[in-house]
């Protein structure tokens, strides 16, 4: 899950979900143990977004440093991309 701060050029390319969803009305919190709830919307996961991410880890298993969005993908398609888990062979491509 990936939450993003997007701006208008990005959010016109977004497609809601409809109540079926199975997240439809989930609520969310920003860290563990917080009781803020965050204001969400859940879309399709159909487009592919390029990210930037650090991948050091801290003693207690939790990432340092917060995913950052570079720009949304349009030249490729949610097929395009290796499954999280995939093993090597997938990164590579």
């Amino acid at each position: 899950m990936l939450f993003l701060y997007l701006d208008a050029a990005v959010c016109r390319h977004l497609t809601l979900v409809g109540p079926a969803h199975p997240w439809t009305g989930a609520k969310f919190s920003s860290a563990w143990g917080t009781r803020v709830i965050l204001d969400t919307t859940v879309v399709q996961p159909d487009l592919v977004a390029e990210i930037r991410a650090d991948t050091s880890i801290d003693r207690g298993g939790v990432y340092r440093q917060p995913i950052r969005y570079v720009r949304l993908r349009l030249d490729a398609s949610v097929e395009d991309v290796p499954r999280l888990g995939g093993g090597p062979a997938a990164v590579a491509g």
